[in-house]
């Protein structure tokens, strides 16, 4: 059951993801380009998920489970603001003003047979794979 309301809901993620034009790296650019031929249609998006999304913690702060009786667990504000949180978010917003995806929208038009989503994910699963490395070459050293 948990299985099919998983499926359900990212089905509706990525159909919200087509709707929106957050699929499309063109529109994407398109809003990114302050200095060209700006399309403000995405900060209308934005603000719509920020609302909702808003909502649906408020809500969800007040329940000990989720709807399918699993344990709430929600994020908490104990992680700073560090070196490691501003460049991973530097090198977000350069990935995605570079490609016009990032990573949910990448998976929707990887599965439309977008090529240019295929390079995005293939890199984006290699940062990744770079990054775990890091990180228990890292714990290892710190353990020695």
């Amino acid at each position: 059951m948990k299985a099919l309301f998983a499926a359900l809901a990212g089905l509706i993620f990525g159909l919200g993801l087509l709707v929106s034009g957050m699929a499309d790296p063109a529109k994407v650019l398109g809003f990114l380009d302050l200095a060209g031929a700006w399309d403000p249609s995405l900060a209308l998006v934005m603000a719509g998920a920020i609302g909702v999304g808003s909502l649906g913690f408020a809500l969800a702060g007040r329940r000990p489970r989720s709807l399918l009786g699993e344990a709430m667990q929600l994020p908490s504000r104990t992680q700073p603001v560090d070196r490691r949180l501003l460049l991973g978010s530097a090198l977000f917003g350069v990935g995605w003003g570079i490609a016009g995806f990032c990573p949910g929208p990448s998976l929707v038009a990887l599965g439309l047979g977008e090529p240019k989503a295929l390079v995005f994910v293939l890199a984006m699963l290699l940062g990744m794979a770079i990054f775990e490395w890091r990180e228990r070459r890292g714990r290892r050293s710190q353990q020695a």
